[in-house]
């Protein structure tokens, strides 16, 4: 299995009323990492042909996180089946491991010339085994 993982730093642009993560960021931490992924796996030969569009997002969230807080935000492929993948993002604590969050989506391969769902290859599965 291909993991990605980054790390962040909580900034009081991420607070809310409440002096913890927003939910709004974490969503667009699961977002960012998902596009890291294949931004860094997938050459622009395939990009250029291919993109992904978000069809269901579930997110659980377990702790908080605070202001300076580090956080390793982690991404793998769990199943691809014809033109759909379940993905997976894990939002923990650097420091402590503690999982803040866990995300699974459910993304659609477009081809670009068309804009069409198209069966994800082999060719793609194997830029994220």
């Amino acid at each position: 299995m291909n993991t990605y993982e980054t790390t962040l730093k909580v900034t009081e642009e991420h607070l809310d009323d409440l002096n913890h993560v927003n939910n709004v960021h974490y969503v667009q931490w699961v977002q960012n990492v998902a596009k890291a992924h294949w931004e860094k796996n997938a050459p622009d030969a395939i990009k250029n042909k291919y993109f992904w569009v978000l069809l269901t997002h579930f997110i659980e969230h377990k702790a908080e996180a605070l202001l300076n807080d580090l956080i390793k935000v982690k991404t793998y492929i769990q199943k691809n089946e014809g033109a759909t993948c379940i993905r997976i993002v894990e939002i923990l604590n650097k420091t402590t491991n503690k999982l803040l969050a866990k995300s699974e989506t459910k993304w659609c391969f477009i081809t670009s010339q068309t804009k069409r769902p198209t069966r994800i290859t082999s060719e793609i599965v194997n830029l994220f085994a």
